[in-house]
């Protein structure tokens, strides 16, 4: 009984741990800003381009304060967040653009009305508290608020990385699977029960639904049952 016991426990809790832990959960502690002045109630990691972004929704004066960080392709290039009013993708969005101007790390904004046209302006929404900042690591992060409409429950989010910038303006991104991909939903909204809503906790991860993740717990619930009826039957 001695010899399996050590064994049947540590294959137990390795199993039970898998199980129980979703592989789309994030821990946002793991995710500090540089500054560490700044805190915001959401995070999540954006699954292409190495990145991340922090948010807060305040749905009482339809604000949005955003943290956004990245690598840039080269280190000397840039990174961008941006909202598409209107459509998915980057045609039509109206950008947040960080890069090194000098030595010293500043915010623009472009409204990007086509993808050969990328034209430094204002934007359609208000913004303000523009500010970026480089990491030790390697990284770049934009932080920046935004006014939203008031009925919006989420927004259409795009974001880039570029390899450089010449005469002030921002060189063409890469073309490859990860650059393309890198566009989405921001959920700011979740919906609690019919005609009523509350700020969203976290945004939703793609491809995940309320079903499969119950689903998910079910499945792991009867493993772990399973599990100790076999320790019970072996120790």
């Amino acid at each position: 009984m001695g010899s399996l016991f050590c064994p049947s426990l540590i294959v137990f809790f390795s199993l039970w741990l898998t199980l129980i832990s979703p592989s789309h959960s994030i821990d946002c502690s793991s995710l500090k800003l540089p500054g560490g002045i700044r805190h915001y109630s959401n995070c999540t990691e954006l699954p292409t381009l190495n990145s991340t972004l922090h948010f807060t929704y305040n749905a009482t004066n339809s604000s949005l304060y955003i943290a956004f960080s990245a690598a840039p392709s080269n280190a000397d290039g840039w990174i961008a967040w941006a909202v598409n009013p209107t459509a998915t993708g980057m045609a039509g969005s109206q950008a947040l653009l960080a890069f090194k101007n000098k030595g010293s790390m500043v915010v623009k904004t472009y409204n990007i009305s086509s993808y050969r046209s990328i034209v430094e302006g204002k934007l359609s929404f208000d913004v303000w508290d523009l500010e970026a900042e480089a990491t030790n690591d390697g990284k770049m992060v934009i932080y920046g608020s935004l006014k939203v409409g008031g009925s919006v429950e989420k927004l259409n989010q795009v974001w880039q990385v570029g390899p450089g910038v010449s005469d002030g303006h921002p060189m063409k991104h890469e073309f490859g699977k990860a650059n393309l991909g890198s566009w989405g939903d921001l959920k700011l909204v979740e919906k609690v029960s019919s005609g009523s809503s509350s700020p969203a906790p976290s945004p939703v991860p793609h491809n995940d639904s309320g079903d499969g993740s119950r689903a998910r717990e079910i499945y792991a619930g009867f493993w772990i049952l399973a599990l100790v009826s076999w320790l019970v039957s072996v120790l």
